[in-house]
């Protein structure tokens, strides 16, 4: 499945996570909470995982989803590798017991000091986005008399059908380098005595639902993978397709994973390949929920507003995307409505759902915002001085605080006066 629906449950008529109810959690811990099922994400990683058995492979989850150091540690201790997008995620997945061997890191905007501390780390592979970029790694790592692994992230212009913020595989992105470029950066890159080039990287956007954008992307890797063979760069052996696989936000279908797994292998089939996947949203999407409590409910001219405790600023994908994210009563009430549901932010897209028709919701009653596990707290900003959530990972019918809330004085603990 890919949905939010097996984790969190209704049980007469209370809304569960596991085998917690949510109202619990928000008494104990107050409002507003990220809450996250540990079970949603060792299936979802296992279902990946499984899908990918007959090939060598390496899953890597992709930390700018949710970084919380008690979910890299779970993942890890369940043998996931980690994608990373900048120095502080590598010194995350390193404090969360990470093998530095399974952490590969993408990115176009490397700093010298962030390329010293992944070499110095000692991680598996660099993936490149630029001539720029290759040669700054050759520099340093030559100055710390290093070899440095990387893949060429390609952009193979490929069209993703996601929001157009977030493809990332058509050639008037800035991700990647174009296919007609990439036999001038080959040559110079046999020119350089300390990189080596293991694989190509290819990334084509996120929330996917259809397998076809991954065939395509990964046929077309294939053939530049066997050019660069074709001038002799035999250790070009690993092929990263990146992530983006779409999952179920409303009742859209998520990526079907049996067919795309089937279609990925029959294209690299008796092919001397390493696979690396960087999956996200896909593992941690379904895992989480946002909990709120509603302030007020305040009726206008022609809308009923439901004003709740948190906003845009701990959730921004709706404001940012347009995206639809499920919300549910913690208690059932008989009866709908069509409401508003907005935050507290002083900004006219402050919302979390605009016309939407929810079960029948009064002031001081507990709402889940689902499908919120993925960029959600990653996110998450202390716009307007709000300091930011609690986290809670559920385990069965047990939970614990993995993040405390945030005190009026950390917002200001590291100005100065």
């Amino acid at each position: 499945m890919n949905s939010y629906r097996e984790y969190f449950t209704y049980r007469n008529g209370t809304l569960y996570c596991e085998d917690v109810p949510l109202e619990a959690i928000a008494k104990e811990y107050g409002t507003p909470v990220y809450v996250y099922s540990s079970k949603c994400f060792i299936d979802k990683f296992t279902q990946l995982d499984d899908a990918l058995s007959k090939h060598p492979h390496l899953v890597c989850y992709s930390v700018k989803s949710n970084s919380n150091l008690n979910i890299l540690r779970m993942m890890q201790s369940a043998g996931c590798g980690m994608d990373v997008v900048s120095g502080g995620e590598i010194y995350r997945a390193i404090a969360a017991g990470v093998d530095p061997k399974k952490i590969v890191y993408a990115g176009v905007g490397k700093t010298s000091s962030e390329i010293e501390l992944a070499l110095a780390t000692g991680i598996r592979m660099f993936n490149c986005e630029s001539l720029p970029e290759i040669e700054r790694i050759n520099a340093i790592a030559q100055n710390m008399n290093k070899i440095a692994s990387i893949a060429i992230r390609v952009n193979p212009d490929v069209e993703a059908h996601t929001h157009h913020y977030i493809t990332t595989g058509k050639k008037e992105n800035k991700f990647g380098v174009s296919l007609q470029l990439l036999p001038d950066i080959t040559d110079v890159l046999q020119k350089l005595t300390h990189v080596k080039l293991t694989g190509l990287h290819v990334h084509i956007g996120s929330q996917i639902t259809e397998v076809e954008p991954f065939e395509e992307a990964c046929r077309r890797a294939l053939e530049v993978m066997k050019a660069l063979r074709a001038k002799g760069m035999d250790e070009c052996t690993t092929l990263n397709l990146g992530g983006g696989f779409g999952i179920e936000y409303n009742d859209e279908d998520g990526l079907d994973i049996a067919k795309w797994a089937a279609s990925i292998d029959n294209t690299i089939k008796d092919k001397d390949i390493f696979l690396i996947i960087e999956p996200g949203r896909y593992i941690s999407g379904s895992s989480g929920a946002l909990v709120t409590q509603v302030q007020y409910k305040k009726k206008a001219d022609i809308k009923t507003f439901v004003i709740v405790d948190t906003g845009m600023h701990h959730l921004i994908r709706p404001t940012l995307y347009q995206a639809y994210q499920h919300i549910a009563n913690v208690t059932l009430r008989e009866g709908k409505e069509i409401v508003d549901v907005v935050g507290p932010i002083c900004e006219s897209g402050d919302f979390f759902a605009k016309d939407r028709e929810i079960s029948y919701t009064e002031q001081g009653d507990y709402l889940a915002v689902l499908s919120a596990g993925a960029y959600g707290m990653a996110m998450a900003s202390r716009y307007n001085s709000h300091p930011l959530p609690a986290e809670v990972l559920v385990e069965g019918d047990r939970y614990r605080l993995i993040r405390s809330r945030e005190t009026y004085e950390d917002l200001i603990a590291r100005e100065r006066v």
